[in-house]
């Protein structure tokens, strides 16, 4: 059976960074429209069953529901049934238990946060993010029919890889321990505390580390894209150190906001490559916006960009096959 998964976080973009910029707001009952047209397109692409993750918003039933009641032909609607406490775990846990089922894309409808999460899960099966979130550089703003379409001729070519990427990601280590990972950034900065999880104070920021860097992206990748791009497809990473003096840039580190930096040091790091940081004094490292890894006074850092990330769907790749392939064609 034909399938695709579902993953809509409905906590995406309502962290702390929206009372520091003008960043959009997308509701739940927005997501849920979303949802609705994901479902349907794929539907008619000919996808026979849709896996969602279950929330707190109830996102999965209140698509099947409504479009029951609209009386719209559609696949089948499976939420799945584990116990979720409105965390990333759920994301994680419902990445994995789809990729176990087989579906043969899962759509994830958040930030760069919730794309990380599910990547945590996805190793073989191919993701499409949408954006979201608040930071959203790895997910892209796309129309939900758009999604549906490329998520189910993703789903069901025979060679699903030959329309995505193979994403890069940034591992992180504490004292030669694996601690975590990052799609596309990794960033040290001086407080002592996760708090709200959302870093957005720029003069805290010490170090930043990325996979692919632009001025044209929001959020902390832009501090070094500013000065040097980085493409999602160039084998290597960068990184640079930020300080009081350096070089001056100027990026749009929140919505609406260009923010004034200077750039103290900067690397380009090859595949596989080691960035070391030995922390002088308790920090945090936020990986893609979130304050995740603590460092205490002495703690080593090392962080390594690799080319085993997620499979990224690609959708104009995706759709511009499948009309190739005639599937379009009444």
């Amino acid at each position: 059976m034909a399938s695709i998964g579902i993953i809509a976080n409905p906590q995406s973009g309502k962290d702390i960074r929206r009372l520091v910029s003008y960043a959009t707001t997308i509701d739940n009952n927005e997501k849920v429209n979303i949802c609705k047209r994901i479902t349907l397109a794929a539907y008619g692409l000919g996808i026979e069953k849709a896996v969602y993750m279950p929330d707190t918003f109830t996102m999965g039933y209140s698509v099947q529901y409504q479009l029951e009641d609209d009386k719209m032909p559609c696949c089948e609607i499976e939420v799945l049934d584990f116990l979720f406490d409105a965390s990333m775990i759920d994301t994680i846990e419902a990445a994995r238990l789809m990729e176990e089922r087989g579906v043969g894309c899962v759509v994830v409808l958040g930030g760069d946060g919730t794309s990380r999460a599910a990547a945590k899960s996805l190793k073989k099966t191919p993701m499409l993010s949408i954006s979201t979130g608040t930071n959203n550089v790895y997910p892209q703003m796309m129309e939900g029919t758009v999604a549906g379409m490329a998520a189910a001729a993703t789903a069901l070519m025979d060679d699903p890889y030959d329309v995505c990427i193979h994403d890069k990601r940034i591992q992180v280590f504490v004292n030669g321990v694996y601690r975590d990972m990052a799609l596309i950034d990794a960033v040290i900065s001086d407080d002592e505390f996760a708090g709200a999880k959302a870093i957005w104070d720029p003069k805290k920021m010490k170090h930043i580390i990325v996979s692919r860097c632009h001025p044209a992206s929001i959020g902390f990748s832009a501090v070094p894209g500013a000065y040097h791009i980085v493409e999602d497809s160039d084998p290597f990473g960068y990184a640079v150190a930020l300080g009081e003096e350096g070089i001056p840039v100027k990026a749009p580190i929140a919505a609406g906001i260009l923010t004034p930096m200077f750039i103290k040091d900067k690397r380009q790091l090859a595949l596989g490559e080691k960035y070391t940081v030995v922390a002088d004094k308790p920090c945090m490292i936020a990986l893609d916006g979130e304050r995740e890894v603590k460092l205490f006074a002495g703690d080593q850092a090392d962080f390594i960009v690799t080319d085993d990330g997620p499979w990224r769907v690609l959708p104009r790749k995706a759709l511009s096959k499948a009309q190739k392939l005639g599937w379009f064609r009444a």
